[in-house]
Protein backbone atom coordinates (compact mmCIF):
# COMPACT_ATOMS: atom_id res chain seq x y z
CA UNK A 1 0.00 0.00 0.00
CA UNK A 2 1.23 3.45 -0.69
CA UNK A 3 2.98 5.59 1.92
CA UNK A 4 0.98 4.83 5.06
CA UNK A 5 3.72 2.61 6.49
CA UNK A 6 6.72 4.02 4.60
CA UNK A 7 7.87 6.29 7.43
CA UNK A 8 7.62 3.49 9.97
CA UNK A 9 9.59 1.13 7.76
CA UNK A 10 12.39 3.62 7.43
CA UNK A 11 12.38 4.21 11.17
CA UNK A 12 12.67 0.47 11.75
CA UNK A 13 15.52 0.24 9.27
CA UNK A 14 17.38 3.00 11.06
CA UNK A 15 17.28 0.83 14.19
CA UNK A 16 18.65 -2.28 12.49
CA UNK A 17 22.37 -1.65 13.03
CA UNK A 18 24.66 0.49 15.12
CA UNK A 19 25.97 3.40 13.11
CA UNK A 20 29.57 2.94 11.91
CA UNK A 21 31.77 5.25 9.98
CA UNK A 22 31.33 5.17 6.21
CA UNK A 23 34.35 3.78 4.37
CA UNK A 24 34.88 5.86 1.31
CA UNK A 25 32.87 6.35 -1.87
CA UNK A 26 30.53 3.75 -3.28
CA UNK A 27 32.29 1.66 -5.94
CA UNK A 28 31.01 1.08 -9.41
CA UNK A 29 29.32 -2.26 -10.05
CA UNK A 30 31.91 -5.00 -9.82
CA UNK A 31 34.75 -2.68 -8.72
CA UNK A 32 36.78 -3.75 -5.69
CA UNK A 33 34.65 -6.84 -5.08
CA UNK A 34 35.97 -10.20 -3.87
CA UNK A 35 37.50 -12.44 -6.56
CA UNK A 36 35.06 -14.70 -8.33
CA UNK A 37 35.36 -17.82 -10.36
CA UNK A 38 35.67 -17.38 -14.10
CA UNK A 39 32.25 -16.81 -15.55
CA UNK A 40 31.31 -16.16 -19.14
CA UNK A 41 28.17 -14.00 -19.06
CA UNK A 42 25.28 -15.47 -20.99
CA UNK A 43 22.37 -13.67 -22.53
CA UNK A 44 19.94 -16.11 -20.91
CA UNK A 45 21.18 -15.62 -17.32
CA UNK A 46 18.21 -15.02 -15.03
CA UNK A 47 18.19 -13.53 -11.54
CA UNK A 48 14.73 -14.89 -10.77
CA UNK A 49 14.49 -16.65 -7.44
CA UNK A 50 15.21 -16.11 -3.76
CA UNK A 51 18.60 -14.63 -2.81
CA UNK A 52 19.28 -15.31 0.84
CA UNK A 53 22.15 -14.44 3.15
CA UNK A 54 23.27 -12.80 6.38
CA UNK A 55 24.22 -9.15 6.67
CA UNK A 56 27.28 -9.00 8.95
CA UNK A 57 27.03 -6.24 11.53
CA UNK A 58 29.06 -5.17 14.53
CA UNK A 59 28.07 -7.63 17.21
CA UNK A 60 25.99 -9.97 15.08
CA UNK A 61 24.18 -10.53 11.80
CA UNK A 62 20.74 -10.23 10.20
CA UNK A 63 19.18 -12.71 7.84
CA UNK A 64 17.68 -11.18 4.73
CA UNK A 65 16.02 -12.37 1.56
CA UNK A 66 15.67 -10.70 -1.82
CA UNK A 67 12.94 -12.20 -3.98
CA UNK A 68 13.04 -11.56 -7.72
CA UNK A 69 10.38 -12.35 -10.31
CA UNK A 70 11.26 -11.93 -13.99
CA UNK A 71 9.15 -9.48 -15.98
CA UNK A 72 9.08 -8.69 -19.68
CA UNK A 73 11.96 -6.76 -21.25
CA UNK A 74 14.62 -8.25 -18.99
CA UNK A 75 13.35 -6.41 -15.91
CA UNK A 76 12.55 -7.81 -12.48
CA UNK A 77 10.04 -7.26 -9.73
CA UNK A 78 12.22 -7.46 -6.61
CA UNK A 79 11.66 -6.93 -2.89
CA UNK A 80 13.64 -7.20 0.34
CA UNK A 81 12.56 -9.04 3.50
CA UNK A 82 14.30 -8.77 6.88
CA UNK A 83 12.07 -10.89 9.16
CA UNK A 84 13.86 -10.05 12.43
CA UNK A 85 13.15 -6.37 11.85
CA UNK A 86 9.61 -6.92 10.54
CA UNK A 87 10.60 -5.47 7.17
CA UNK A 88 8.56 -7.12 4.45
CA UNK A 89 8.43 -6.58 0.69
CA UNK A 90 10.51 -3.38 0.60
CA UNK A 91 10.69 -2.57 -3.14
CA UNK A 92 14.05 -3.02 -4.83
CA UNK A 93 15.57 -2.39 -8.25
CA UNK A 94 17.50 -5.44 -9.47
CA UNK A 95 19.69 -5.10 -12.55
CA UNK A 96 22.09 -7.43 -14.35
CA UNK A 97 24.62 -5.19 -16.11
CA UNK A 98 24.46 -6.16 -19.82
CA UNK A 99 27.43 -8.17 -21.03
CA UNK A 100 28.89 -8.67 -17.54
CA UNK A 101 28.42 -10.75 -14.41
CA UNK A 102 27.84 -7.61 -12.32
CA UNK A 103 24.56 -7.11 -10.46
CA UNK A 104 23.11 -3.99 -8.87
CA UNK A 105 20.50 -4.16 -6.13
CA UNK A 106 19.16 -0.70 -5.25
CA UNK A 107 16.75 0.13 -2.40
CA UNK A 108 15.91 3.81 -2.85
CA UNK A 109 13.56 3.96 0.14
CA UNK A 110 16.31 2.74 2.47
CA UNK A 111 19.22 4.56 0.87
CA UNK A 112 20.96 1.20 0.48
CA UNK A 113 22.53 -0.80 -2.31
CA UNK A 114 24.38 -4.01 -3.07
CA UNK A 115 27.01 -4.08 -5.84
CA UNK A 116 27.95 -7.68 -6.54
CA UNK A 117 29.09 -10.32 -9.00
CA UNK A 118 27.53 -13.65 -9.89
CA UNK A 119 29.64 -16.60 -8.78
CA UNK A 120 29.58 -20.40 -8.56
CA UNK A 121 27.56 -20.99 -11.68
CA UNK A 122 25.23 -18.08 -10.97
CA UNK A 123 24.22 -19.52 -7.60
CA UNK A 124 25.97 -16.88 -5.47
CA UNK A 125 26.05 -13.10 -5.39
CA UNK A 126 29.22 -11.74 -3.76
CA UNK A 127 29.56 -8.04 -3.18
CA UNK A 128 29.46 -4.97 -0.97
CA UNK A 129 26.39 -3.73 0.87
CA UNK A 130 26.31 0.02 1.48
CA UNK A 131 23.87 2.09 3.49
CA UNK A 132 24.19 5.35 5.46
CA UNK A 133 26.75 4.66 8.19
CA UNK A 134 27.58 1.11 7.14
CA UNK A 135 29.52 -0.71 4.45
CA UNK A 136 30.09 -4.44 4.64
CA UNK A 137 30.52 -7.54 2.48
CA UNK A 138 27.47 -9.64 1.70
CA UNK A 139 27.03 -13.04 0.07
CA UNK A 140 23.60 -14.14 -1.14
CA UNK A 141 22.81 -17.71 -2.15
CA UNK A 142 20.21 -18.51 -4.80
CA UNK A 143 17.16 -20.70 -4.25
CA UNK A 144 14.23 -21.24 -6.62
CA UNK A 145 10.98 -19.44 -5.99
CA UNK A 146 8.38 -21.55 -4.18
CA UNK A 147 5.59 -22.79 -6.39
CA UNK A 148 3.18 -20.45 -4.64
CA UNK A 149 5.19 -17.43 -5.74
CA UNK A 150 4.43 -17.75 -9.42
CA UNK A 151 1.26 -19.79 -9.61
CA UNK A 152 -1.84 -20.13 -7.54
CA UNK A 153 -1.72 -23.89 -7.72
CA UNK A 154 0.36 -26.54 -9.36
CA UNK A 155 -2.77 -28.31 -10.53
CA UNK A 156 -4.26 -27.65 -13.94
CA UNK A 157 -6.94 -25.01 -13.73
CA UNK A 158 -10.52 -25.90 -14.69
CA UNK A 159 -10.98 -22.60 -16.53
CA UNK A 160 -9.34 -20.56 -19.23
CA UNK A 161 -7.23 -17.43 -18.75
CA UNK A 162 -6.73 -14.67 -21.30
CA UNK A 163 -4.44 -11.64 -21.25
CA UNK A 164 -6.39 -8.56 -22.28
CA UNK A 165 -5.74 -4.89 -23.10
CA UNK A 166 -8.47 -2.23 -23.18
CA UNK A 167 -8.75 1.55 -23.12
CA UNK A 168 -9.70 4.02 -20.44
CA UNK A 169 -10.98 6.71 -22.80
CA UNK A 170 -11.51 9.21 -19.98
CA UNK A 171 -7.87 9.14 -18.91
CA UNK A 172 -6.58 8.32 -22.42
CA UNK A 173 -4.69 5.28 -21.17
CA UNK A 174 -4.40 1.64 -22.07
CA UNK A 175 -4.91 -0.80 -19.23
CA UNK A 176 -3.90 -4.45 -19.16
CA UNK A 177 -4.99 -7.43 -17.15
CA UNK A 178 -6.02 -11.06 -17.08
CA UNK A 179 -9.54 -12.42 -17.60
CA UNK A 180 -10.39 -15.84 -16.19
CA UNK A 181 -13.57 -17.51 -17.44
CA UNK A 182 -15.18 -20.72 -16.10
CA UNK A 183 -15.50 -23.73 -18.37
CA UNK A 184 -18.66 -23.70 -20.46
CA UNK A 185 -20.48 -21.25 -22.68
CA UNK A 186 -21.92 -18.88 -20.09
CA UNK A 187 -22.89 -16.13 -19.80
CA UNK A 188 -21.40 -16.02 -16.30
CA UNK A 189 -21.69 -13.52 -13.46
CA UNK A 190 -18.51 -11.45 -13.47
CA UNK A 191 -16.45 -9.17 -11.25
CA UNK A 192 -13.54 -6.76 -11.58
CA UNK A 193 -10.95 -6.92 -8.81
CA UNK A 194 -9.56 -3.59 -7.56
CA UNK A 195 -6.33 -3.41 -5.57
CA UNK A 196 -5.50 -1.64 -2.33
CA UNK A 197 -3.18 1.36 -1.91
CA UNK A 198 -0.04 1.51 -4.01
CA UNK A 199 0.96 0.26 -7.43
CA UNK A 200 0.28 -3.46 -7.74
CA UNK A 201 0.37 -5.85 -10.65
CA UNK A 202 -2.63 -7.91 -11.72
CA UNK A 203 -1.76 -10.61 -9.17
CA UNK A 204 -1.67 -8.15 -6.29
CA UNK A 205 2.09 -7.96 -5.88
CA UNK A 206 3.15 -4.44 -4.87
CA UNK A 207 5.84 -2.34 -6.49
CA UNK A 208 5.74 0.42 -3.90
CA UNK A 209 5.90 -0.81 -0.33
CA UNK A 210 4.01 1.06 2.35
CA UNK A 211 2.47 -1.59 4.53
CA UNK A 212 3.88 -4.82 5.91
CA UNK A 213 2.94 -7.65 3.61
CA UNK A 214 4.09 -11.23 3.22
CA UNK A 215 6.32 -12.63 0.52
CA UNK A 216 4.67 -14.78 -2.11
CA UNK A 217 1.12 -13.66 -1.41
CA UNK A 218 -0.54 -12.77 -4.75
CA UNK A 219 -3.88 -11.76 -3.23
CA UNK A 220 -5.70 -10.79 -6.43
CA UNK A 221 -4.58 -13.94 -8.21
CA UNK A 222 -5.77 -16.07 -5.29
CA UNK A 223 -9.15 -14.33 -5.25
CA UNK A 224 -9.52 -14.69 -9.02
CA UNK A 225 -8.68 -18.39 -8.89
CA UNK A 226 -11.22 -19.08 -6.15
CA UNK A 227 -14.04 -17.08 -7.69
CA UNK A 228 -13.51 -18.49 -11.18
CA UNK A 229 -13.52 -22.03 -9.82
CA UNK A 230 -16.90 -21.16 -8.31
CA UNK A 231 -18.51 -19.93 -11.51
CA UNK A 232 -17.59 -16.25 -11.91
CA UNK A 233 -15.63 -14.59 -14.70
CA UNK A 234 -12.96 -12.39 -13.14
CA UNK A 235 -10.93 -9.49 -14.54
CA UNK A 236 -7.91 -8.34 -12.56
CA UNK A 237 -5.75 -5.41 -13.63
CA UNK A 238 -2.23 -4.11 -13.63
CA UNK A 239 -2.48 -0.78 -11.82
CA UNK A 240 -1.38 2.28 -13.75
CA UNK A 241 2.34 2.09 -14.46
CA UNK A 242 2.54 -1.61 -13.58
CA UNK A 243 2.95 -4.49 -16.01
CA UNK A 244 1.48 -3.49 -19.35
CA UNK A 245 -0.78 -0.72 -18.05
CA UNK A 246 0.07 2.85 -18.97
CA UNK A 247 0.12 5.79 -16.57
CA UNK A 248 1.55 6.38 -13.10
CA UNK A 249 -0.12 5.32 -9.86
CA UNK A 250 1.80 7.91 -7.84
CA UNK A 251 0.06 10.71 -9.73
CA UNK A 252 -3.38 9.07 -9.71
CA UNK A 253 -5.82 9.95 -6.93
CA UNK A 254 -8.42 7.63 -5.47
CA UNK A 255 -11.23 9.38 -7.31
CA UNK A 256 -9.30 9.21 -10.60
CA UNK A 257 -9.08 5.44 -10.21
CA UNK A 258 -12.86 5.31 -10.61
CA UNK A 259 -12.46 5.75 -14.37
CA UNK A 260 -10.21 2.67 -14.44
CA UNK A 261 -12.95 0.64 -12.74
CA UNK A 262 -15.54 1.99 -15.17
CA UNK A 263 -13.31 1.16 -18.15
CA UNK A 264 -12.92 -2.40 -16.85
CA UNK A 265 -16.69 -2.77 -16.46
CA UNK A 266 -17.27 -1.44 -19.97
CA UNK A 267 -14.75 -3.88 -21.37
CA UNK A 268 -16.54 -6.79 -19.71
CA UNK A 269 -19.81 -5.52 -21.16
CA UNK A 270 -18.35 -6.27 -24.61
CA UNK A 271 -17.63 -9.91 -23.73
CA UNK A 272 -20.25 -12.52 -24.73
CA UNK A 273 -19.23 -14.75 -21.80
CA UNK A 274 -20.36 -12.14 -19.26
CA UNK A 275 -23.87 -11.83 -17.82
CA UNK A 276 -24.41 -8.08 -18.08
CA UNK A 277 -27.09 -8.08 -15.38
CA UNK A 278 -24.73 -9.61 -12.82
CA UNK A 279 -21.53 -7.60 -13.27
CA UNK A 280 -19.93 -6.21 -10.11
CA UNK A 281 -16.83 -4.80 -8.44
CA UNK A 282 -14.76 -6.41 -5.68
CA UNK A 283 -12.32 -4.00 -4.07
CA UNK A 284 -9.70 -4.42 -1.35
CA UNK A 285 -8.81 -1.45 0.88
CA UNK A 286 -8.64 1.63 -1.32
CA UNK A 287 -10.02 -0.53 -4.13
CA UNK A 288 -13.19 -0.93 -2.05
CA UNK A 289 -13.57 2.85 -1.89
CA UNK A 290 -13.02 3.06 -5.64
CA UNK A 291 -15.74 0.44 -6.15
CA UNK A 292 -18.21 2.34 -3.96
CA UNK A 293 -17.48 5.60 -5.79
CA UNK A 294 -18.03 3.85 -9.12
CA UNK A 295 -21.38 2.57 -7.82
CA UNK A 296 -22.45 6.21 -7.34
CA UNK A 297 -21.84 7.03 -11.01
CA UNK A 298 -23.98 6.43 -14.14
CA UNK A 299 -23.83 2.83 -15.39
CA UNK A 300 -23.02 1.50 -11.91
CA UNK A 301 -22.02 -2.10 -11.18
CA UNK A 302 -24.81 -4.49 -10.23
CA UNK A 303 -23.21 -5.04 -6.81
CA UNK A 304 -20.10 -4.16 -4.77
CA UNK A 305 -17.97 -6.19 -2.37
CA UNK A 306 -15.89 -4.06 0.00
CA UNK A 307 -13.00 -6.01 1.52
CA UNK A 308 -11.41 -4.03 4.38
CA UNK A 309 -12.54 -0.72 2.89
CA UNK A 310 -11.65 2.60 4.50
CA UNK A 311 -14.37 4.59 6.25
CA UNK A 312 -12.28 7.29 7.91
CA UNK A 313 -10.72 10.35 6.20
CA UNK A 314 -7.26 9.80 4.80
CA UNK A 315 -5.44 11.99 7.33
CA UNK A 316 -7.04 10.23 10.30
CA UNK A 317 -6.29 6.84 8.74
CA UNK A 318 -2.66 7.73 8.15
CA UNK A 319 -2.07 9.08 11.66
CA UNK A 320 -3.70 6.03 13.23
CA UNK A 321 -1.50 3.69 11.20
CA UNK A 322 1.65 5.65 12.02
CA UNK A 323 0.78 5.67 15.71
CA UNK A 324 0.42 1.87 15.68
CA UNK A 325 3.76 1.50 13.88
CA UNK A 326 5.54 3.80 16.32
CA UNK A 327 4.07 2.03 19.35
CA UNK A 328 5.50 -1.21 17.97
CA UNK A 329 8.96 0.34 18.40
CA UNK A 330 8.33 0.37 22.18
CA UNK A 331 9.44 3.96 22.61
CA UNK A 332 9.24 5.73 25.94
CA UNK A 333 6.04 7.77 26.45
CA UNK A 334 7.90 11.05 25.92
CA UNK A 335 9.62 9.80 22.76
CA UNK A 336 6.34 8.45 21.42
CA UNK A 337 4.61 11.78 22.08
CA UNK A 338 7.34 13.70 20.22
CA UNK A 339 7.25 11.33 17.26
CA UNK A 340 3.47 11.47 17.02
CA UNK A 341 3.42 15.27 17.12
CA UNK A 342 6.09 15.42 14.42
CA UNK A 343 4.14 13.00 12.23
CA UNK A 344 0.98 15.09 12.64
CA UNK A 345 2.90 18.27 11.80
CA UNK A 346 4.44 16.61 8.76
CA UNK A 347 1.05 15.46 7.49
CA UNK A 348 -0.41 18.93 7.93
CA UNK A 349 2.51 20.48 6.02
CA UNK A 350 1.95 18.12 3.11
CA UNK A 351 -1.83 18.46 3.20
CA UNK A 352 -1.98 22.26 3.08
CA UNK A 353 1.09 22.97 0.97
CA UNK A 354 0.81 25.74 -1.62
CA UNK A 355 4.51 26.00 -2.50
CA UNK A 356 5.88 22.52 -3.17
CA UNK A 357 9.52 23.58 -3.22
CA UNK A 358 9.31 25.30 0.14
CA UNK A 359 7.24 22.48 1.61
CA UNK A 360 9.78 19.89 0.48
CA UNK A 361 12.50 21.79 2.32
CA UNK A 362 10.34 22.00 5.47
CA UNK A 363 9.43 18.30 5.36
CA UNK A 364 13.07 17.30 4.80
CA UNK A 365 14.08 19.41 7.80
CA UNK A 366 11.41 17.76 9.95
CA UNK A 367 12.51 14.28 8.84
CA UNK A 368 16.12 15.02 9.80
CA UNK A 369 15.02 16.32 13.19
CA UNK A 370 13.20 13.04 13.68
CA UNK A 371 16.21 11.05 12.42
CA UNK A 372 19.43 13.02 12.96
CA UNK A 373 21.51 10.40 11.09
CA UNK A 374 19.44 10.77 7.92
CA UNK A 375 21.55 12.10 5.07
CA UNK A 376 20.29 15.40 3.57
CA UNK A 377 19.85 13.92 0.09
CA UNK A 378 17.79 11.01 1.47
CA UNK A 379 15.64 13.43 3.45
CA UNK A 380 14.97 15.38 0.24
CA UNK A 381 14.01 12.19 -1.62
CA UNK A 382 11.63 11.08 1.10
CA UNK A 383 10.12 14.55 1.32
CA UNK A 384 9.55 14.58 -2.44
CA UNK A 385 7.81 11.19 -2.22
CA UNK A 386 5.35 12.59 0.32
CA UNK A 387 4.45 15.44 -2.00
CA UNK A 388 3.32 13.16 -4.82
CA UNK A 389 -0.25 13.88 -5.99
CA UNK A 390 -1.70 10.60 -4.76
CA UNK A 391 -0.37 11.04 -1.24
CA UNK A 392 -1.55 14.62 -0.92
CA UNK A 393 -4.99 13.70 -2.27
CA UNK A 394 -5.23 10.74 0.12
CA UNK A 395 -4.76 13.03 3.11
CA UNK A 396 -7.90 14.98 2.13
CA UNK A 397 -9.90 12.00 0.84
CA UNK A 398 -13.27 11.44 2.55
CA UNK A 399 -14.51 7.90 1.76
CA UNK A 400 -18.06 8.77 2.86
CA UNK A 401 -18.53 11.61 0.39
CA UNK A 402 -20.82 10.63 -2.47
CA UNK A 403 -22.13 7.40 -0.93
CA UNK A 404 -25.67 8.78 -0.84
CA UNK A 405 -26.02 7.79 -4.51
CA UNK A 406 -25.03 4.14 -3.95
CA UNK A 407 -28.14 1.98 -4.20
CA UNK A 408 -26.57 -1.25 -5.50
CA UNK A 409 -26.30 -4.21 -3.09
CA UNK A 410 -23.12 -3.92 -1.00
CA UNK A 411 -21.25 -6.51 1.07
CA UNK A 412 -18.98 -4.94 3.68
CA UNK A 413 -16.49 -7.56 4.84
CA UNK A 414 -13.58 -7.00 7.22
CA UNK A 415 -11.44 -8.85 9.74
CA UNK A 416 -11.40 -8.13 13.45
CA UNK A 417 -7.58 -8.41 13.38
CA UNK A 418 -7.31 -5.58 10.83
CA UNK A 419 -5.02 -2.96 12.40
CA UNK A 420 -4.85 -0.74 9.31
CA UNK A 421 -8.59 -0.22 8.92
CA UNK A 422 -10.16 -1.44 12.19
CA UNK A 423 -13.75 -2.36 11.31
CA UNK A 424 -15.15 -0.73 14.44
CA UNK A 425 -14.04 2.60 12.97
CA UNK A 426 -13.95 2.10 9.21
CA UNK A 427 -16.54 -0.53 8.31
CA UNK A 428 -19.06 0.82 10.80
CA UNK A 429 -18.75 4.30 9.28
CA UNK A 430 -19.35 2.95 5.77
CA UNK A 431 -22.33 0.90 6.92
CA UNK A 432 -23.96 3.82 8.74
CA UNK A 433 -23.52 6.16 5.79
CA UNK A 434 -24.92 3.69 3.24
CA UNK A 435 -27.92 2.80 5.40
CA UNK A 436 -28.59 6.43 6.32
CA UNK A 437 -29.02 7.25 2.65
CA UNK A 438 -31.64 4.58 2.03
CA UNK A 439 -29.61 1.62 0.79
CA UNK A 440 -31.56 -1.35 2.14
CA UNK A 441 -29.32 -3.97 0.54
CA UNK A 442 -26.21 -3.52 2.71
CA UNK A 443 -24.75 -6.62 4.35
CA UNK A 444 -21.96 -6.28 6.92
CA UNK A 445 -19.79 -8.98 8.45
CA UNK A 446 -16.65 -8.95 10.57
CA UNK A 447 -14.58 -12.11 10.78
CA UNK A 448 -12.51 -13.14 13.79
CA UNK A 449 -8.76 -13.59 13.33
CA UNK A 450 -8.61 -12.03 9.83
CA UNK A 451 -6.14 -9.19 9.17
CA UNK A 452 -6.13 -6.39 6.61
CA UNK A 453 -4.59 -8.65 3.97
CA UNK A 454 -7.51 -11.05 4.49
CA UNK A 455 -5.21 -13.66 6.00
CA UNK A 456 -6.05 -15.95 8.93
CA UNK A 457 -3.65 -16.35 11.87
CA UNK A 458 -0.26 -17.82 10.79
CA UNK A 459 -1.09 -21.05 12.62
CA UNK A 460 -3.66 -21.69 9.88
CA UNK A 461 -1.36 -21.03 6.92
CA UNK A 462 -0.38 -23.75 4.47
CA UNK A 463 3.05 -25.32 5.00
CA UNK A 464 5.06 -25.83 1.80
CA UNK A 465 8.63 -27.20 1.85
CA UNK A 466 8.63 -26.80 5.61
CA UNK A 467 7.74 -23.10 5.44
CA UNK A 468 4.33 -21.56 6.30
CA UNK A 469 2.77 -19.77 3.31
CA UNK A 470 0.04 -17.16 3.72
CA UNK A 471 -3.44 -17.91 2.42
CA UNK A 472 -6.68 -16.01 2.07
CA UNK A 473 -8.82 -16.84 5.10
CA UNK A 474 -11.34 -19.54 4.13
CA UNK A 475 -14.02 -17.63 6.03
CA UNK A 476 -13.48 -14.61 3.74
CA UNK A 477 -13.78 -16.73 0.61
CA UNK A 478 -16.85 -18.65 1.76
CA UNK A 479 -18.68 -15.54 3.01
CA UNK A 480 -18.02 -13.74 -0.25
CA UNK A 481 -19.03 -16.77 -2.34
CA UNK A 482 -22.36 -17.22 -0.59
CA UNK A 483 -23.20 -13.54 -0.98
CA UNK A 484 -22.21 -13.48 -4.67
CA UNK A 485 -24.26 -16.61 -5.36
CA UNK A 486 -27.26 -14.87 -3.81
CA UNK A 487 -26.73 -11.86 -6.10
CA UNK A 488 -26.49 -14.10 -9.16
CA UNK A 489 -29.86 -15.66 -8.33
CA UNK A 490 -31.66 -12.33 -8.28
Amino acid sequence: MKNSYLIALLLWWGAIVPKTRAQGPIPEAGAGLPPTTALAPKADVSLEGLWQGKLLLPGGSLGLTVSAVALTGGQYFAALDVPMQKLHRVPAELQLVPGTDSVRLLLPQLGSRLLARLDSGNLLLRGTWTQPGLRTTLVLRHAPLPAAASTVTALSRPYREEKVIFSNFTARLRLAGSLTVPAGTGPFPAVVLLSDLGAQDRDGRPADQSEPTTANYPLLSLLADYLTRHGLAVLRLDDRGMGLSEGNTATTTTTQRVSDAQAALNYLRTRPEVDLLHLGLVGHGEGANVALLAAAQPLPPAFVVSLAGYGQPGLATLLTQQAAALRALKLTPSELDIRLRRQATLAELVRYSTNLGQTQAMVANLLRQDEPSLLPEMAQLRAAAQLMPWYRAFLTFDPLAGLQAVQAPVLLLSGLADEQAPPADHQLALEKELRANGNRTVSSQRLAGVNHLLQPPPTQWVVLDGEPRPIVAPAVLETMRLWLVAQARK
